[in-house]
């Protein structure tokens, strides 16, 4: 796909990636091999025929392909956009063995784009069952545990205690990776179904955990929304914040249009942005937006970004440092941020996740002037509901336990998404919310 230049894209928060013409799409939709026993579809969370809707788009019904893929998946514009295919379903792809594979995920978007822009089908829901169902946050996995278990005929109450619903699809991931004109059509379409969404309601505080146990199943999505910190010197100055308040700031509440919105964010003129996952790309390339020079900072060597190759491309494109092999060590400041202290880190043994263990080269420091910090380092559970709830089974991260099928040591409540994995992908967390929502619809047959 074609890129919307980095000169130009780096003054506004439009969509970089410029898509699938519908001649691309069928061309590349050719190239499939219509494999008999396609391991592309064993590398997708959700199980998508791929081969199906790909034929489909090979045949120009590009209707039909979206019909197809939401048998499976309610999100393929989001996922299309967001999802790491490339170490998914495209690993898989036969053609990868001596050529490209197939572009699965932009032929997913396309598909998608298409059906929005021509119209689109609404989904067919089953019966009324007469039960009721709450789920508690609205992004990946409730949206698609909400979504699921409205088609299956139960009364759906989702809450969301922020005033939009989308959770990180809406305050998390910028609009020039993900619109949020896709987020809410795709939304709606969940919404269409008869799903009730309860906006501005915090369960644990403002809605109490016996209010919730009067439904008949209770599907736990509430993400992975508390930050984590590097616990050094000068965390507490004025201009350090986590990756999650600076892009919720920024998405969410358009703190970038201060005063006419009046959610400030420091303006700065020069940013340091720690971490190397997306959410740091994210960061960064949102602070790039802002009219700032952006240094990111990872521990680790360049090979070892955990971002997708596509973001670290489009941040090194739009002017975006890359400092690899050191580690922030203090931050500057007496009241505002000035600058960060760093340390050279040295690549050790392999680790726990296949990568070298970075530690630090002793006497080997470097400082950069800044006025603005982000740690995009990890995020685990919000603790708030899941502390309130006796009897169910937490990690050592804070993250409630559940099986394979979403099932939690509470007999009424199932969990799914980043909630009980930590900090993960959006299809991963939507993967475990279709086995989550089987679940209950298992439970509640079975009462």
């Amino acid at each position: 796909m074609g890129d919307r230049s980095a000169e130009v894209r780096i003054h506004d928060y439009l969509e970089v990636d410029t898509g699938f013409s519908a001649e691309e799409a069928i061309a590349e939709a050719n190239r499939c091999l219509q494999c008999k026993k396609p391991a592309c579809v064993d590398g997708c969370p959700v199980n998508i025929d791929i081969p199906a809707f790909i034929a489909e788009i090979a045949e120009g019904n590009f209707a039909n392909a979206a019909v197809s893929i939401k048998t499976q998946n309610m999100l393929p514009a989001i996922c299309g956009r967001v999802c790491p295919q490339e170490t998914q379903c495209e690993v898989l792809c036969i053609l990868g063995k001596k050529d490209k594979p197939v572009r699965i995920g932009q032929l997913e978007r396309f598909a998608a784009d298409e059906e929005r822009r021509t119209g689109i089908k609404p989904q067919v829901k089953k019966s009324p069952t007469g039960k009721r169902v709450a789920v508690v946050g609205s992004g990946p996995a409730g949206i698609t545990a909400a979504g699921e278990l409205a088609r299956e005929g139960h009364t759906v109450v989702m809450y969301e205690s922020l005033h939009l619903p989308g959770g990180v699809l809406t305050y998390g991931i910028p609009a020039f990776r993900l619109p949020k004109d896709v987020v809410n059509a795709e939304l709606d379409q969940v919404l269409k179904l008869g799903v009730e969404v309860k906006l501005n309601h915090f369960v644990g505080k403002s809605v109490s955990l016996s209010e919730l146990l009067t439904y008949d199943a209770v599907m736990l999505g509430t993400g992975a929304g508390l930050p984590y910190f590097m616990n050094i010197p000068g965390e507490h100055l004025n201009g350090v914040y986590s990756a999650n308040e600076f892009l919720t700031r920024v998405n969410l509440m358009h703190a970038e249009q201060f005063p006419k919105f009046d959610t400030p964010i420091a303006k700065a003129s020069r940013v340091v942005v720690v971490g190397g996952g997306n959410v740091a790309m994210d960061a960064a390339r949102t602070a790039r937006r802002m009219g700032a020079k952006v240094t990111l900072i990872y521990r680790r060597r360049s090979e070892d970004l955990p971002a997708r190759l596509a973001e670290i491309h489009h941040a090194e494109e739009e002017g975006i440092e890359f400092i690899t092999c050191a580690n922030p060590t203090r931050i500057l400041g007496e009241q505002v941020v000035t600058g960060v202290e760093c340390v050279r880190m040295q690549m050790c043994e392999l680790d726990a996740s296949g990568r070298p263990a970075a530690k630090p080269i002793d006497g080997d420091t470097f400082t950069l002037d800044c006025d603005v910090v982000i740690q995009a380092i990890g995020q685990g559970p919000n603790p708030v509901l899941v502390r309130e709830i006796e009897g169910i089974e937490r990690g050592r991260a804070g993250n409630v336990i559940a099986d394979g099928d979403g099932r939690t040591s509470h007999p009424k409540i199932f969990a799914a998404g980043d909630v009980t994995t930590g900090a993960a992908t959006v299809i991963l967390a939507m993967g475990g919310a279709k086995k989550a929502a089987q679940s209950i619809c298992t439970y509640l047959a079975s009462k």
